[in-house]
């Protein structure tokens, strides 16, 4: 069935009216905000409900030409857009971001890079032990579903959307929904289980809330864009330097520029591999990779153009920001929207069982690891990798928010600046969009040893090195205790 534009038109324009509906009833009901759901959750969450699989199997198809409230144009546009949007978001990523050089990331966030590096690689290696032990010998499962763990819980809605069509190619089409389902249960257990972990630790004194903490309520109405007048301003000023082109165009265009580049890279790099070690029906990797994680290198190519020739003033870190954010939002929705509740019902107990031991490892590294590794303030450092691991980035950022309203462990700038030694590599960067043809071509076996060396190296670096380290004073500073 070919889309026209106005069909996928009328597909965005039904996820902007249910962005604006989820948004209405996270303010009307309390409770939806105590859970800390995003909006786009809940918006595809109730997409879902209206969806074939549910209210729609009740429904006589006397309107549309399938079951339930949409046309199949509908549901076949939605399923399109997450491999295309999520694009815009890792392409958007490092724009506008400072990108200091190596060795300022690691004074600043080693620990924090220890910590988030063996959190990613230990969730292949626990499941692709489960996996191999349990999964498909007993349940029939495509060994692929190892590597469900990481990319469900580290990578998110996101990138689980965006493998759809790696899903797909490598004959895992269960492995989209099942992994989609393990991004909803990690950020709705993430968000809970963080709280009360802060809860527990504000009792036994190990972080300080006293009269700090704002009322959650107030964390997620908390909003950083620009005032009107900021925005003013900052328009004014673009548009003295650049004609009559709109600011948020030009940064479109700053997007689109890196989804090229990093196109063209990609394109390269499958060339180059049909050319050398695919021939011949050989080893094909590259051939499944996606391409956001290598949209991703394209902006920051983009981004050090940007500082190479002074051009920062024309590129606002905000408005990339909402960019992102939107193309992000839309790509959940449109995700939760066409997940199919069959699939996860017919493979519930591994489903069930890849979730339960994704949380296990998750704290595991919080309470054992992060005290050993992170010098100072572990638990407030720590509890950003927690959520980050068990959802997306804004959960690492809520908790410890929640944990540290007023940042005085400054584990907001170190988190941030892990993420740059991180996310090009694990949570939707390369090795998360290699992990599933990796295990196609070399076997489930080959990546748990391999993953299984580097979660090793990552915690006995972290242990010999950062372990004996003992706080200098100053936020992040510390040296080697004799």
């Amino acid at each position: 069935m070919t889309l026209s534009v106005g069909e996928l038109f009328i597909a965005l324009v039904i996820i902007a009216l249910v962005l604006l509906v989820s948004n209405a009833l996270r303010l009307w009901l309390p409770w939806l905000r105590r859970l800390f759901l995003p909006s786009s959750v809940i918006g595809g969450l109730l997409l879902l409900l209206l969806g074939p699989d549910v209210i729609g199997r009740f429904m006589p198809t006397l309107f549309t030409d399938s079951p339930g409230l949409f046309p199949a144009y509908v549901q076949e546009s939605w399923s399109a857009l997450p491999g295309l949007l999520i694009n815009v978001v890792f392409a958007a990523l490092f724009i506008g971001t400072a990108i200091p050089g190596l060795r300022a990331i690691w004074l600043r966030a080693g620990p924090q890079v220890v910590v988030g590096q063996t959190m990613a690689w230990g969730q292949y290696v626990v499941g692709l032990s489960l996996a191999l032990l349990v999964l498909v010998p007993i349940f029939n499962m495509n060994p692929m579903v190892g590597a469900l763990i990481e990319i469900g819980f580290e990578g998110g809605h996101g990138t689980a959307a965006g493998m759809a069509d790696t899903f797909s190619e490598l004959g895992f089409e269960e492995g989209a929904d099942l992994a989609l389902g393990l991004a909803t249960i990690g950020i709705v257990s993430g968000i809970l289980i963080g709280t009360v972990l802060i809860n527990i630790a504000a009792r036994r004194g190990v972080v300080k809330l006293e009269g700090e903490q704002e009322d959650p309520d107030e964390l997620m109405r908390h909003d950083d864009r620009p005032s009107t007048e900021e925005f003013s301003e900052f328009k004014k000023d673009l548009m003295q330097e650049a004609g009559t082109t709109d600011p948020l165009s030009l940064h479109i265009g700053l997007v689109g520029i890196a989804i090229v580049i990093g196109w063209l890279l990609l394109t390269a790099l499958q060339w180059i591999e049909q050319m050398t070690w695919a021939r011949n029906d050989g080893l094909e990797i590259l051939a499944h990779v996606p391409l956001f994680p290598i949209a991703m290198i394209g902006g920051v190519i983009v981004q050090l153009f940007i500082m190479r020739f002074n051009l920062e003033r024309h590129v606002s870190t905000r408005t990339m920001s909402r960019i992102a954010g939107t193309a992000l939002d839309f790509t959940i929705v449109a995700a939760l929207a066409t997940l199919s509740l069959t699939t996860l019902g017919d493979y519930f107990m591994p489903f069930l069982l890849l979730a339960l031991a994704g949380i296990g490892w998750s704290l595991f590294v919080l309470i054992v690891i992060a005290p050993r590794v992170i010098p100072e303030n572990w638990f407030e450092r720590g509890i950003g990798d927690f959520g980050q691991s068990m959802g997306v980035t804004v959960t690492g950022l809520l908790l410890m928010k929640m944990a540290d309203p007023k940042n005085k462990s400054g584990a907001l700038e170190s988190f941030g600046y892990k993420q740059l030694m991180f996310e090009p590599v694990v949570g939707g960067g390369l090795f998360t969009a290699a992990a599933l043809p990796l295990i196609a071509q070399f076997g489930a076996l080959s990546v748990l040893i391999f993953t299984g060396i580097l979660t090793l190296s990552w915690l006995a670096f972290g242990l010999l090195y950062f372990g004996r380290m003992v706080p200098e004073g100053g936020k992040g500073r510390w040296h080697k205790s004799k």
